[in-house]
């Protein structure tokens, strides 16, 4: 087997180092065990055998010394900027531009992991597909489950509690009137839960078709590496090209409404209180930044 190189698992560190942002208290206790939850996260997808669980475990450790080297600082200026937005009260082509900035980040970190995914497509056995298979039912199950359960209300319901879940950890408690315009706001989004779960269905046959083709055909890792490439870039594409785009046009122009919707209703103790909390990750992120371990 070819070795796991640090980059393959860049992309990974991106997503987990975002969910740490949104969901954790203790950014710095999260952060130092990073390692360790991104290992388990990817076991559960790949079941690496025991030939792979020291250079995987080795190359996570090396990737979170980078990570922590050149990644956080651009974190500590992307919350220094949501600090000067939330002062100036950000209009929704702003948090539009925002959006889209973060989209343009991913697939441009994407696109500079793929000759490490490649090689790690290239080494990939029969059994590690059946289990990234497998792993993707779960999921798709484990959204419909909480997704799609009920009637369009029941749905409505849920999309809105996941929201504010979110939009509390940033600004505090909101008042009664406060979350009546932020239901009104969540409601008006386009909902259709079986779109998205055909979109994220359609995502996971694709990887699955790819990776099947370069385990079975085993092309150069050039041939691979481009292939790859032109799957990440056609998954950022869809959202333009596709036959679904006024429904995606529609519901991020919403979601963008929303935000900015809470953003214009906070008051100045709830705004005060989103500024500590990105303070906090800063300097949270300063400190990771300045560690080596």
């Amino acid at each position: 087997m070819q070795k796991f190189s640090t980059q393959t698992f860049r992309t990974w560190c991106v997503l987990a180092a975002l969910v740490l942002v949104a969901a954790c208290s203790s950014l710095k206790l999260a952060y130092n065990n990073g390692d360790t939850l991104l290992y388990w996260w990817l076991d559960n997808y790949v079941d690496f055998e025991d030939g792979q669980r020291d250079e995987v475990k080795k190359d996570i450790d090396n990737l979170f010394r980078w990570h922590r080297k050149t990644q956080l600082q651009d974190y500590i200026q992307v919350l220094q900027k949501a600090q000067r937005q939330l002062q100036g009260n950000p209009t929704p082509a702003e948090l539009l531009a925002d959006y889209n900035d973060v989209r343009a980040r991913t697939q441009a970190l994407l696109l500079k992991a793929a000759p490490d995914i490649a090689d790690l497509a290239l080494s990939l056995k029969p059994e590690q597909l059946a289990q990234m298979e497998k792993k993707f039912a779960k999921n798709n199950a484990e959204f419909r489950k909480k997704n799609m359960k009920g009637d369009r209300d029941d749905q409505n319901q849920y999309r809105y509690k996941k929201s504010m879940e979110q939009f509390t950890l940033w600004f505090g408690n909101f008042s009664n009137e406060q979350e009546a315009i932020i239901r009104q706001a969540s409601d008006a989004r386009p909902l259709d839960n079986n779109i998205w779960l055909d979109e994220r269905m359609r995502r996971q046959r694709a990887v699955l078709a790819l990776a099947r083709r370069i385990m079975e055909e085993k092309p150069s890792r050039e041939q691979a590496t481009a292939q790859i490439q032109t799957l990440i870039r056609d998954s950022f594409s869809r959202l333009d090209n596709s036959e679904r785009k006024p429904f995606f046009d529609a519901y991020t122009n919403s979601t963008i409404e929303l935000v900015h919707t809470v953003i214009r209703i906070a008051t100045p103790e709830q705004k005060a209180h989103a500024q500590k909390r990105m303070q906090g990750w800063i300097q949270d992120f300063s400190t990771l930044a300045a560690e080596t371990k």
